[in-house]
């Protein structure tokens, strides 16, 4: 039972540093970025890929060793709306992700990105959508978490 509860505690701390750095990327991108916030942003998004990989690490853990098992999840279709989800955050993010990346030899000189009225648009609009469904799987989790749609698939609901 202490190694379910220290792989949920390490499974809920990398889910809330998508949470922090995706909401952070969300508040501070802007038309004009200062240098400073140009480096933070970079840096949260480095926080946002490293715990995106924990939450997936910690994920299949509970799923196949701790927990309810995987049957139980598997038979839940909330379970469904929070992996796919979490999957389109995750390959929508690929865009933004490669901007920030692509700022990097502006910022080691000391300079903050300019960025295009069309980028800005596309990665505003991706942010938002991350940010949703950031929400959306939260709320999939809590229902998933109480066996809300475990009965969908076995028409009992």
């Amino acid at each position: 039972m202490i190694y379910s509860s220290i792989i949920a505690y390490l499974h809920f701390i990398a889910a809330f540093g998508v949470v922090l750095s995706v909401t952070y990327q969300w508040v501070t991108f802007g038309r004009s970025l200062t240098f400073l916030d140009a480096k933070r942003i970079q840096k949260a998004d480095m926080i946002y890929g490293i715990s995106a990989g924990f939450v997936l690490v910690f994920g299949y853990l509970r799923l196949f060793y701790f927990e309810k098992g995987s049957d139980y999840y598997f038979g839940d279709s909330f379970y469904y709306l929070k992996l796919y989800t979490f999957a389109l955050v995750g390959i929508i993010s690929i865009y933004p992700t490669i901007r920030f990346w692509k700022w990097r030899k502006i910022t080691k000189a000391g300079n903050p990105p300019i960025i295009e009225e069309k980028e800005f648009v596309i990665t505003r609009w991706i942010l938002r959508v991350e940010v949703i469904g950031l929400l959306i799987m939260m709320l999939a989790a809590s229902m998933m978490a109480k066996g809300v749609g475990y009965s969908f698939f076995d028409g009992n609901r």
